[in-house]
């Protein structure tokens, strides 16, 4: 059983958000409950509420984007809603389970008498209702946190019910930070925001919590600051250290957990293609994409080999367009190829006219600087290729196919980190995929 009390008293503290939705369906009864089996210290639950009076787990009042049915749950009964189920397979991978929605009180009977619950009540209309649920708990004030936007005016009621309050504050109220603070227990800001408004919430000396952690960049970096609350989407690869397979689970149909797309702030379409029956994952938007392949992060050896199959399944782009890897890379944060990244390491690239070439490039660098460059022939589309990567305390090498006359070596330390990330280099919409990535 864990309180509130006892959640203050970790530094940092983990709350899933929407229950860890990278990793389960969220906002459902399931991921919920998978996420305190991850180790969640608490969890946030968003509702909204029937037109017959019943509150459903959810975090949009619309069920459009998780049914894909245009329709506001106010003006349905939960008869109708039951009817319907969340879909996040363009989030999760394809065989990801349509999850039923879930009740809130068959929710709190299940959670609230042992963890700490951050609920919300999405629309700010039900808050003396929503209210009068939470009072029917046993030592309800000792595991709900009431949580609702900053500038709202519903806190009120809630501490005169004796009830822990956290306001979150989303940028059109940040200079209100010191006005509206002081009415909460504990305060949030997004993970977007500059870190000087971090600093400015951390200096009120209430708990801050930042919303939504993916990536252990960012909690690291948040620590620095003085964040005490992680509000985490990623749950079982934030809060552990250690890679969790060597080779990807592309066969599962599920995208694993700390496997992400270089933006996760602009909706699902931004998850590549996984295709269970291929093994493979496939970057296919028109933009330079990357893939952070936490799963398998870090690596913790200072001597290995990472191999990966290439493929362009359809056509080969023009020019220098390019695939590859990123590895040895400092951190988890977002890496792209001919984008200014906030982390640092090398990068392998086969070219659509067979050169391969190995590069070194420093946070902050567009391009980087040219380790070295071998020709090859062509990619022809349908054709697999694989890239070798050996990494060792004195040097760096890359070669195709096994191939050690296609090697492009440098005896290169500058970065040894841990981290690897999947990339294609040009903004059409070729796609590519990758296939095989084992680290040896």
């Amino acid at each position: 059983m864990r309180s509130i009390d006892q959640l203050k008293k970790l530094t940092p503290f983990y709350v899933a958000h929407r229950g860890s939705g990278d990793n389960w369906t969220e906002h459902t009864a399931l991921a919920y409950g998978r996420s305190l089996e991850a180790g969640a210290h608490a969890i946030e639950v968003s509702v909204n509420r029937t037109r017959d009076g019943v509150f459903v787990c959810q975090h949009d009042s619309n069920l459009k984007r998780l049914t894909g049915t245009d329709a506001e749950i106010e003006q349905l009964t939960w008869n109708e809603v039951s009817q319907f189920s969340n879909d996040a397979r363009e989030w999760l991978g394809p065989a990801a389970d349509l999850v039923p929605i879930s009740r809130l009180d068959e929710v709190l009977d299940a959670f609230a008498g042992d963890n700490v619950i951050f609920l919300e009540d999405k629309t700010g209309k039900h808050t003396s209702d929503l209210l009068d649920i939470m009072d029917a708990y046993p030592d309800a004030a000792k595991h709900f946190v009431w949580k609702q936007w900053a500038a709202g005016r519903q806190v009120a009621q809630a501490s005169e019910r004796g009830y822990t309050t956290w306001g979150y504050f989303t940028s059109e109220i940040h200079e209100r930070i010191d006005e509206l603070s002081e009415h909460f227990d504990m305060i949030g800001i997004h993970h977007s925001a500059p870190d000087e408004i971090v600093r400015l919430a951390v200096e009120t000396g209430i708990p801050v919590i930042v919303w939504e952690v993916h990536r252990r960049s960012l909690r690291d970096h948040l620590a620095t600051l003085g964040v005490q609350g992680m509000m985490c989407s990623n749950i079982p690869y934030v809060m552990s250290q250690k890679p969790r397979a060597t080779k990807d689970s592309y066969s599962s149909g599920l995208r694993a957990a700390g496997d992400l797309p270089w933006s996760v702030d602009n909706g699902w379409s931004h998850q590549p293609t996984l295709s269970e029956k291929d093994a493979s994952v496939t970057l296919d938007k028109d933009e330079i994409q990357s893939y952070g392949m936490g799963s398998l992060s870090p690596v913790a050896s200072t001597t290995y080999v990472v191999s990966l199959k290439i493929q362009w399944p359809d056509v080969v782009p023009d020019g220098s367009a390019a695939a590859g890897i990123a590895f040895c890379l400092e951190s988890d944060a977002p890496y792209r190829i001919v984008v200014p990244s906030e982390t640092s390491g090398y990068h392998a690239l086969l070219r659509a006219n067979g050169s391969l070439e190995l590069i070194l490039r420093s946070a902050g660098e567009d391009n980087g600087t040219s380790l070295g460059v071998r020709s090859t022939s062509p990619p022809v589309a349908g054709q697999g290729i694989t890239l070798v990567v050996r990494v060792s305390p004195t040097d760096v090498r890359v070669s195709r196919d096994a191939d050690l006359s296609s090697e492009v070596s440098a005896n290169d330390t500058a970065h040894r980190g841990g981290y690897i990330a999947l990339c294609k280099n040009y903004p059409t919409s070729e796609p590519v995929a990758f296939s095989e990535i084992l680290i040896e």
